[in-house]
């Protein structure tokens, strides 16, 4: 059943360009109210997802009610994910670039750099509440009731909240669901986090001091991102990885390559093709033992003050009912949805991160915004190949569509347009000339198939491959529009320069 519902869902018809009419509304001021039910739709979950769907159902005039388990709005992006992590990142990196020395090669001279840990994380804290009472704000503004509690789907057309303490609450009747639960972090078999010494991606949000050693499990966006910001803070991060590569699933092998290079060089250490085994608290250590993933005989013991297990995230379906609505879920816990992102159940919808496809806060957004327009009557299309990564180390990864292996396994014949940040004016003002943009085209029809960036910004610049892509352009559409001088973009377009006419200009 999973895949006859996605194979619905990616072949979607793409609409025309012209501004989206919903019938029976000429204004999005203009509500129309349930009568005979308590809502026209409710939404499980306040995520990006969640609360973005939320807003677009109110401004279509829908009577919206949103339903939240957590003290606070915003899932967790806001509270213990995306927002948090990219405060830590910002801010860490300042520090290192004034700890290194990288500000005194600039010719700016600070001397006696401390670091105010407590003041790192009071400012990850004050953003985070400044966002979420933002949602709430906006919740406001557009007249969404907010009901605190767990939802339950009681009924096709009907929600239950219940209690902290497991209680029964009110009840909404309502002429559309969407699910919108999220995620949650994997856990590891035999491995039980405390949050303490051994710790999740919520915890290392949250350590009081800079370990002296941290281990992760898993080189994936998290594990890099969050090993980051520790090792500028000044940890001796080893990342345990079982697979031989590290940036996890959908990065271009050579950008994965040179990436590992990089931090390598920024102090990170790795263990690829590794398989983490156990791990024993032992007093103030934890003894991490690992063996080779090839070859177990191969075994060693590693020792740390924190270990932090990043080994992915999985659906969050509990108990919300769908077993007596006879919503099945896939083998790894995802809800099945059709085109329109209906369960099997029309009156229930479902996204973001408890579907198919990536746990991307934007693919969860864009998702809750199309499935609003399908209810009120709209078009509804998403493409998955339009829909950007970014890994926010220093530099930044991003990258849009396909990798050169993907277009080798599907035999595609394709050019490849690649040009270094080293050769870029900006990027070599600014101290920052690490990496390349590579674009790969269609070698017939010149279409751009993806883009793949490490370097300056590169979590900003893929934003121009993924509109070039969703307009369908080639690689020569690109090369023709005039870029400012001197910006990191300017490597963008020589990338697409060299795919399209053999070379580039400034390389």
């Amino acid at each position: 059943m999973q895949a006859n519902f996605w194979n619905l869902l990616t072949t979607s018809v793409r609409p025309t360009c012209a501004k989206r009419v919903v019938p029976g509304l000429k204004t999005a001021q203009q509500r129309r109210y349930a009568s005979a039910v308590d809502a026209d739709v409710v939404v499980i979950g306040s995520g990006p997802g969640g609360y973005v769907a939320a807003i677009k159902a109110a401004q279509l005039g829908m009577k919206t009610v949103c339903v939240e388990k957590d003290p606070t709005l915003g899932g967790t992006c806001l509270n213990v994910g995306c927002i948090p992590s990219k405060s830590l990142l910002n801010n860490s990196h300042y520090y290192h670039m004034a700890h290194s020395g990288d500000l005194a090669n600039r010719g700016v001279i600070v001397q006696n750099v401390q670091l105010n840990l407590e003041k790192l994380m009071e400012q990850k804290r004050n953003v985070v509440s400044a966002l979420t009472s933002g949602i709430a704000g906006l919740f406001k503004k557009n007249k969404i009731e907010w009901l605190k509690g767990h939802g339950k789907i009681t009924g096709k057309n009907q929600v239950t909240i219940l209690k902290p303490d497991g209680s029964v609450g009110s009840t909404v009747n309502t002429k559309n669901i969407i699910i919108a639960t999220g995620s949650e972090v994997t856990p590891f078999p035999g491995i039980e986090i405390d949050e303490k010494q051994i710790i999740s991606s919520t915890g290392a949000l949250s350590l009081t001091e800079v370990p002296k050693r941290l281990i992760i499990i898993g080189a994936g966006v998290i594990g890099l991102e969050l090993g980051s910001v520790w090792q500028r803070l000044g940890s001796k991060v080893t990342a345990v990885e079982f697979t031989p590569t590290i940036g996890g699933v959908g990065i271009d092998g050579e950008v994965s390559q040179t990436l590992q290079k990089i931090l390598t060089k920024q102090g990170l250490s790795f263990k690829l093709g590794t398989k983490v085994t156990t791990a024993k608290k032992q007093g103030s250590e934890v003894i991490v033992s690992v063996e080779d993933a090839k070859d177990p005989t191969k075994k060693e013991d590693l020792g740390c003050e924190v270990l932090l297990v990043c080994v992915g995230r999985r659906p969050y379906t509990a108990n919300l009912g769908l077993e007596d609505m006879g919503i099945e879920r896939d083998e790894r816990g995802r809800i099945p949805v059709n085109n329109r992102f209906q369960t099997v159940v029309p009156s229930i919808y479902a996204i973001g991160d408890c579907i198919h496809g990536p746990m991307l806060a934007h693919k969860a957004e864009d998702e809750g915004i199309i499935t609003a327009e399908g209810i009120a009557g709209g078009a509804v299309h998403i493409d998955y190949n339009c829909v950007p990564s970014v890994i926010y180390t220093h530099p930044e990864v991003g990258w849009v569509g396909k990798t050169e292996e993907d277009l080798k396994k599907e035999g595609i014949d394709y050019k490849v347009g690649k040009f270094p940040f080293l050769a870029n004016s900006r990027a070599k003002t600014n101290l920052e000339a690490e990496g390349f943009v590579k674009c790969l085209a269609d070698t017939k029809t010149d279409k751009i198939l993806g883009v793949h960036i490490i370097g300056p910004a590169g979590g900003e610049l893929i934003n121009e491959a993924v509109l070039a892509m969703e307009y369908g352009a080639s690689a020569e559409d690109v090369a023709r529009v005039c870029h400012a001088h001197p910006t990191c973009a300017e490597a963008l377009r020589e990338a697409h320069v060299a795919a399209a006419f053999g070379k580039p200009i400034n390389f």
